[in-house]
């Protein structure tokens, strides 16, 4: 684990509510695919930390991003006033969600930002030219709510082992895919050989706790089989 002083390179806009924070890397921040680092700020003087997962992958060498909805706290609001050139300090690298290919078939299932650490293990999965097989199923709120849409629509246009599937709970006009959220069905019609792969769930606590239970009690997939990363909000 590795600690150091860096500043905010860039701000990038993800969606109306979703901001990613990109920070100047130095040699030696190595980390994992999906892992977690403390990000510390300084609001009204004082220094405040929170932690945040990679939302880019360890084959982006140029910077340390992470990605959080803009809310109301202090912490957040503080977040949503950086530009370029402020200071942070960083500590990393924690948490073991995380895929070494150890498994060729694995499915994620995320719901609004919680798909910020499979955003840093599908890209690190593209980018190695991994022989993974991965089968990801994302929900949000609606179409213009899908963080990193573009992003993943190019791995499964560069990656033949990448399928994408989006739910919108509030659908648009326009939108032509899946609605409603993810239930067993869901599972069953999009992920078919579901009994053979390891299945990774990222997001609010309450949506964590209800994947969690269709796949160990509906689907009967061990317990080994399913990893599990909560979301907090602040």
């Amino acid at each position: 684990m590795v600690a150091f002083e860096t500043e905010v390179i860039e701000v990038v806009r993800r969606t109306p509510e979703v901001k990613s924070f990109r920070f100047k890397s130095p040699g030696g921040a190595d980390f994992r695919a999906g892992q977690f680092f403390f990000v510390t700020i300084r609001i009204g003087g004082a220094e405040r930390t929170k932690h945040f997962s990679f939302s880019n992958s360890p084959t982006e060498k140029d910077y340390i991003e992470f990605t959080k909805k803009i809310t109301g706290s202090d912490y957040s609001k503080a977040l949503d006033g950086l530009k370029p050139g402020d200071w942070a300090r960083l500590k990393m690298p924690l948490g073991s969600f995380t895929y070494e290919g150890d498994i060729k078939k694995i499915a994620f299932l995320a719901g609004g930002i919680g798909i910020t650490p499979v955003r840093s293990i599908c890209k690190y999965a593209v980018d190695t030219a991994s022989g993974a097989d991965i089968t990801l199923l994302y929900g949000s709120r609606s179409a213009g709510y899908i963080i990193f849409k573009e992003d993943f629509d190019s791995m499964q246009n560069e990656f033949s082992g990448l399928r994408v599937s989006y739910l919108v709970s509030e659908p648009d006009d326009g939108w032509h895919g899946r609605t409603g959220r993810i239930d067993a069905k869901v599972i069953k019609e999009e992920i078919p050989d579901y009994a053979e792969r390891r299945f990774y769930i990222c997001g609010p606590p309450s949506m964590v706790d209800a994947m969690d239970k269709i796949l160990a009690e509906e689907l009967y997939l061990p317990r080994e089989m399913i990893v599990i990363e909560k979301f907090t909000g602040y």
